[in-house]
C-alpha cells in the first residue's frame, strides 16, 4: 500500500511538472533560424515589412484566437501581412517546417526568412516586439499599443 502510494505521488508530481513546463512554453515566440519561404510557396504575397503566417485546422479552439489577434495586429501595423494556411490542405509544407500543433505562428523577414516561431496562442506583447525585432526596431512599432484596440460600432 505504500508503495502504491509512492508511486501514485511521483508520477503526480511528474505530471504536474510537465504540464507546467508546456504551460510556460506555451505560445513563446522564440528564435528560429529556419528556411525561407516565397509567394509560390504560400500562395499570396508576403508583407512588405513583416508577414505573420499561421497554420490552423478548422477544429482548433486556440487557432480562432490566434486568428483574431494576429489578423487585428496586421491591420494596425503598416507593411505587415497575416496569412492563415490549414494543415490539412498543406500538408506538404506542414511537414516542410516540422509543424507538430496547431496553431504554430512563424513570424517571416521581408525576404520570408523564418525568424521567430511560436506553437500555440502567442501574446499580444510578443508578436508586437518580434516584428519589431524583425522589422530593424522602429520607432512607430515599438510605440505600437501592446493591449487591445477599442472596439468601434
Amino acid at each position: 500500500m505504500t508503495a502504491g502510494l509512492i508511486v501514485l505521488a511521483v508520477v503526480l508530481v511528474a505530471g504536474t511538472a510537465a504540464g507546467l513546463a508546456r504551460r510556460r512554453r506555451d505560445g513563446r515566440l522564440r528564435e528560429s533560424a529556419g528556411q525561407r519561404l516565397n509567394q509560390a510557396d504560400l500562395g499570396t504575397p508576403l508583407g512588405a515589412r513583416a508577414t505573420l503566417l499561421q497554420f490552423s485546422s478548422p477544429f482548433c479552439a486556440p487557432c480562432r484566437a490566434t486568428r483574431q489577434l494576429l489578423a487585428e495586429v496586421a491591420s494596425g501595423m503598416p507593411g505587415v501581412a497575416h496569412i492563415e494556411i490549414d494543415v490539412a490542405t498543406r500538408m506538404d509544407l506542414a511537414r516542410q517546417l516540422d509543424i507538430r500543433r496547431t496553431p504554430t505562428v512563424l513570424v517571416l523577414d521581408p525576404r520570408g526568412q523564418i525568424a521567430r516561431r511560436a506553437s500555440g496562442l502567442p501574446r499580444r506583447t510578443e508578436v508586437v516586439d518580434a516584428l519589431a525585432l524583425t522589422a530593424g526596431g522602429d520607432a512607430l512599432w515599438r510605440s505600437w499599443p501592446r493591449q487591445p484596440l477599442p472596439r468601434t460600432g
